[in-house]
């Protein structure tokens, strides 16, 4: 792949937090004292890598008669680096590098200003070098005692019950303010309500959005709304799944929708009907002119029409597939299911109704098995290239076989310099996508979480999971949270649901993160950050004297190793529950040594 000089723009915020490169960091929070990492012993290095870390002696031996009182130095640090021969694998990372202890780099095939904001989600969060061997990078074994540089320990997780946190005595950054935090979960709003009110629990997700009103009314409770939250729920089609190989059909679905019906009887105030995939709020991205910038417009006796054209005159089944969970875009997944199978049923198209839990619908989506369903997207930085780069590129399997001429539109889109050119390319991509039909826009909603009103620091996340080390009930005993459904996993790279990603956002942390409440970038596990004038080198300077739960000291090593076990398909650590670390692939492209 030939670097090109041309640089990617993102909105504001991206240019003046991304490519500023001095003033992109804020000063660090103090570091706790900490005890020193017991030894380990350093794993066999992998053919692609230099040799690992070596574990600093915990004690100082004793001086020799004529020897000097200065304990001798540690052992020199050997910075692991991974590589691509080149950029013809098709992916955007050419190297991951530990320049040395605390210096992180990572250098791409093409210039991008979104590598802070790309390595902020809870998804990217750092693993101890040496906890990936031991656990071969096993999702299900690292979620037995998962490790991590976070401010709570994982306690214990009874399965299908609750999971219980503890504060980190040793953690970098200050304190919990609750010494304890329990998860539980519950698929009904009315539950997590309920157990609100009667005060088992300290705060829910996802009220119900007809209880909203009730709720503000209560002296004793606090409704936050994530009013600024991108996200876009989307209907999708897998073109692998016939009769879905057919573009009519795919069509003839889109205009047999009335997206208005389902925003006045299912969303709480402050939703929106989806005209396109990105939230309006993208500009570059939103288009407001073209033949994109509206959808289809409800016409059934259209839809039916199309469908005889394409070969189907007696109409089509098809199972619609979802989570029963309810979600910050689709409130009641249930009730907006059966409406759309009495939406559909005028044009001939016929839906089974076919809900699963949670973390079986994750799998069967990644992996192309569902036909069509309802999906949806919350933003993990607010740029198109996360909802379109991720989604229509081919990284993921979800809709079946890419659209070349779409993918080519929306590449050209991303490495765009100038912004109005950049819209330019983005009305082509939307006007594709409503040709296409890979997926069929629906809702930007809006949902909220509930706290009991004497909750201390009770906020709500615009991007990721909330982090309750920033809440507490006045020393009332543990901090109770009650979500839609249990975690899958707390391995984060391996997650792409909210109730684990929150979780695991408990115990591990990525390099960069979203400062509460807002869309602001700032420090984390590193301090400061900075990019060559290209944009294809990006260099990160860690917090000294991290430890991970085990004891572990960070270091740039462990930014390696965890970054190659998500990049390199010949990994002996790439490995999750499935392998497909979608996460990665959406954002970066192809794996390395890849299929």
């Amino acid at each position: 792949m030939k670097l090109t000089s041309r640089l990617p723009i993102v909105f504001a915020m991206l240019l003046t937090i991304s490519m500023a490169i001095a003033a992109c960091a804020a000063p660090p929070a103090p570091v706790a004292p900490t005890k020193a990492a017991a030894p380990t012993t350093a794993p066999a290095p992998t053919a692609v890598t230099a040799p690992t870390k070596a574990a600093a002696p915990t004690t100082a031996p004793a001086p020799a008669a004529a020897a000097a009182t200065t304990a001798p130095a540690a052992a020199a640090f050997k910075g692991m680096k991974v590589e691509a021969p080149d950029c013809k694998y098709g992916g955007e990372v050419k190297s991951l590098e530990a320049v040395d202890q605390l210096t992180f780099k990572m250098t791409l095939c093409k210039p991008d200003a979104a590598i802070p904001h790309k390595v902020a989600p809870v998804v990217m969060s750092i693993q101890d070098q040496d906890f990936l061997n031991a656990t071969g990078g096993n999702s299900l074994k690292m979620s037995e005692k998962p490790d991590g540089t976070g401010p709570y320990v994982l306690k214990e997780w009874v399965r299908g019950d609750h999971i219980t946190f503890e504060a980190d005595p040793n953690y970098w950054g200050p304190a919990p303010k609750s010494k304890t935090l329990v998860f539980r979960w519950s698929k009904e709003a009315a539950q997590r309500l309920l157990e609100l009110k009667s005060g088992t629990v300290d705060g829910i997700d996802n009220p119900n959005p007809e209880d909203y009103d009730s709720i503000k009314q209560s002296a004793d409770l606090k409704l936050l709304n994530r009013s600024g939250q991108p996200n876009t729920f989307y209907i999708g089609l897998n073109n692998l799944k016939p009769p879905l190989d057919n573009e009519k059909v795919r069509q003839a679905i889109a205009m047999s929708i009335d997206k208005e019906r389902l925003l006045k009887n299912f969303y709480p105030a402050g939703s929106m009907v989806a005209e396109q995939f990105v939230p309006p709020s993208f500009k570059p991205g939103y288009s407001t002119e073209g033949d994109g910038a509206k959808w289809y417009k409800p016409d059934p006796a259209a839809a039916k029409a199309l469908l005889a054209e394409a070969g189907f005159p007696n109409g089509i089944d098809l199972t619609l597939g979802y989570r029963d969970v309810v979600r910050s875009y689709l409130p009641l997944p249930g009730k907006v299911a059966q409406d759309l199978q009495a939406q559909l049923a005028p044009a001939g198209i016929r839906l089974k109704i076919a809900p699963l839990d949670s973390s079986a619908f994750v799998q069967s989506v990644s992996s192309g098995q569902q036909q069509i369903f309802l999906y949806g997207w919350g933003a993990d930085y607010p740029d198109p290239t996360n909802f379109y780069d991720f989604h229509l590129t081919g990284a993921i399997q979800n809709f079946g076989k890419t659209y070349p001429d779409l993918v080519e539109a929306i590449n050209a889109a991303a490495l765009e310099n100038d912004p109005v050119e950049r819209q330019k390319k983005y009305d082509t991509v939307n006007a594709l996508v409503k040709k296409h039909v890979p997926l069929i826009p629906m809702m930007h909603g809006t949902s909220a979480a509930v706290f009991k009103g004497a909750t201390d620091g009770a906020y709500v996340a615009l991007v990721g999971g909330e982090k309750f080390r920033y809440m507490g009930n006045n020393n009332k005993g543990p901090f109770v949270w009650m979500q839609g459904a249990e975690p899958s996993a707390l391995w984060c790279a391996d997650t792409l649901d909210g109730e684990s990603q929150r979780a695991c956002g408990q115990l591990a942390e990525s390099l960069v993160a979203y400062k509460p409440g807002t869309l602001e970038l700032g420090p984390n596990l590193a301090e400061k950050w900075e990019a060559n004038k290209d944009l294809t080198e990006w260099t990160f300077t860690l917090r000294p004297g991290v430890k991970f739960h085990s004891g572990a000291t960070l270091d740039a090593n462990d930014v390696v190793s965890t970054f190659a076990a998500q990049w390199d398909a010949k990994n002996p650590n790439h490995k999750g529950q499935t392998g497909g670390f979608e996460y990665w692939a959406g954002v970066f492209g192809p794996f390395l040594n890849g299929k």
